[in-house]
């Protein structure tokens, strides 16, 4: 059945928004159809051909769809699963490309969303008006993760208990280590009571390349151009590293460290915290230097007047009231005032907010911190990610390696209490989960992802990114067969549709011409102002 469309959803919340807090989805012919381009030993090559996709209007511009895939590709002729698929038509059909496919990163948001948020009427939304009109832009969301059998592992019972948790900042974790692995064992349980233990273990991001090459087939595409932002960046090198032939053009945008995602994870959270860390520390340094007449807060000395509000609001929280379609109200303490400046330190967009936030509640209204954290947590209030947590770490956990030796995760939390900070504290302890996962995945994909025999691949990676450091784009370029970084200044998640012309003409110019920049461009954004909103749309090419 195709989805219908009251069940596309877009987010009340901007996209790049939503992009910032986290934390950061025909007829077939034998030949262009077929899977044969997956690699020899791959359990993709022998997957049936899928039928034809069955489209259904859903909105304007709109089509949407349901194809089937294997549940486990080792085993193609047996259980299948279904897949939701919506793709916004191209504007210019005449000058059509081909079809554009993305993934928003997570692991966890659903790319249908995105694509359903293409307003092309008024020129906005995640990609640009050009890149609209050349290509059907096609959104896969990822099996267990938004109409495609989302995980669910919490009651809304249990979420709301745990946004209501008083968690304390100073201790790793923000709970004693007894309570965090009870936690961990409700939450797996949790997991296993509501889906098959095959079905968990089957979410892989390898499994995901494999359904992605599905849905091109179902399209009757012989390649594909791809987008992928955060997690995207590990979804889209495993597919030109499967399917390197399919690949017509492919923009990696905020990577992730794909040697840290197959191999090291507490690492690669350990260096998500570091990042944390700098994107505050960049905001403490504009604060001072736009002085007491543009960033009151603090009176000059923003970082001392910041550790005095959070200790006051552990000693005396704060009460906020409902405000509809935001938060439904509860206790801000300086343990969720912390996830508030976590999330919005992580993007200049966002630091008139954080700036209104933090002044506000010296005053004792803590509303503007409160929503903040309410948009990154994981209560049942219907903020667009509400859900997110359950499906992320499932994809984690079975991409990961076997995380069960606990010493390993108190070595990593003694780490990120040795040295310091104000945001790290929850980074430690934050894969339990993980080391408690009830299945496993016994087939996990542990080849390097070089991407070997696509074309030139344009990795885009941010100078201060509070989730991808920009060691990780550096890595990731090198690490890939052939690949051109292009770096952006300032401070946010993800660069394109959000950082100014010169990122996204760069973008546009490979997934439309397929040329490159010229390694070592740099792109600048409008220099971030704690106070004043800033026009994304504004910036120069160093």
């Amino acid at each position: 059945m195709p989805l219908s469309p009251r069940q596309i959803r877009v987010s009340p919340v901007p996209r790049r928004i939503t992009a910032v807090l986290a934390a950061a989805t025909l007829t077939l012919t034998g030949c262009a159809g077929g899977i044969g381009s997956a690699a020899p030993d791959d359990p993709a090559a022998a997957a049936p051909t899928p039928d034809p996709v069955d489209w259904e209007e859903c909105g304007e511009g709109l089509d949407c769809a349901t194809i089937e895939v294997p549940l486990e590709y080792t085993d193609p002729d047996g259980e299948r699963i279904p897949l939701a698929v919506v793709r916004h038509r191209a504007t210019d059909p005449d000058e059509r490309i081909g079809s554009l496919f993305i993934n928003p990163g997570g692991p966890g948001v659903p790319a249908t969303e995105t694509v359903a948020s293409i307003d092309a009427a008024e020129g906005t939304g995640p990609y640009s008006p050009d890149v609209v009109a050349r290509f059907d832009v096609v959104g896969m969301d990822p099996r267990g993760v938004g109409e495609s059998g989302a995980v669910r592992c919490l009651t809304d019972e249990q979420r709301a208990e745990q946004a209501a948790e008083d968690r304390d900042p100073t201790i790793p974790g923000g709970k004693g280590f007894d309570e965090l692995l009870t936690d961990a064992d409700t939450f797996t349980q949790g997991c296993v009571d509501h889906q098959s233990t095959e079905f968990l273990a089957s979410l892989s991001t390898d499994n995901v390349a494999r359904d992605l090459d599905q849905v091109r087939a179902a399209l009757d595409e012989e390649q594909i151009s791809f987008y992928g932002a955060s997690y995207g960046t590990v979804v889209g090198p495993v597919y030109a590293t499967l399917f390197p032939e399919r690949v017509r053009q492919m923009v990696i945008d905020a990577p992730v460290d794909t040697d840290l995602w197959q191999n090291d994870p507490l690492r690669l959270l350990d260096e998500v915290s570091r990042s944390n860390e700098e994107t505050l520390d960049a905001w403490f340094e504009s604060c001072r230097a736009e002085g007491t007449d543009v960033c009151p807060f603090g009176d000059g000395d923003p970082e001392a007047a910041f550790d005095a509000l959070i200790t006051e609001l552990e000693s005396e929280p704060l009460e906020v009231p409902p405000v509809e379609g935001l938060t439904p109200g509860g206790t801000l303490d300086g343990a969720v005032a912390l996830e508030a400046v976590r999330a919005a330190a992580g993007g200049q967009a966002l630091w008139p907010m954080l700036t209104a936030g933090l002044s506000a509640a010296q005053e004792g209204d803590g509303t503007g911190l409160y929503i903040l954290a309410s948009l990154v947590t994981v209560a049942p209030f219907g903020g667009p990610f509400a859900t997110l947590q359950e499906p992320h770490t499932a994809v984690r956990c079975a991409d990961w390696p076997e995380l069960g030796d606990l010493s390993e995760h108190h070595a990593a939390a003694d780490d990120i209490t040795e040295r310091g900070g104000r945001l790290a504290g929850r980074a430690a302890y934050s894969a339990l989960n993980c080391a408690q996962w009830p299945v496993e995945n016994e087939d996990r994909f542990t080849e390097e992802l070089t991407a070997a025999g696509a074309p030139p691949i344009l990795v885009v990676g941010g100078r201060l990114d509070n989730v991808s450091p920009y060691h990780w784009a550096e890595a990731m370029t090198e690490r890939l067969d052939d690949a051109v970084l292009l770096t952006r200044e300032g401070v946010a998640h993800t660069a394109y549709r959000s950082s100014g012309p010169c990122v996204d003409d760069a973008v546009d110019a490979v997934l439309i011409d397929g040329t490159l920049p010229e390694e070592g461009t740099v792109c600048e954004m409008v220099p971030p102002a704690t106070t004043e909103p800033v026009d994304p749309q504004a910036g120069a090419e160093e």
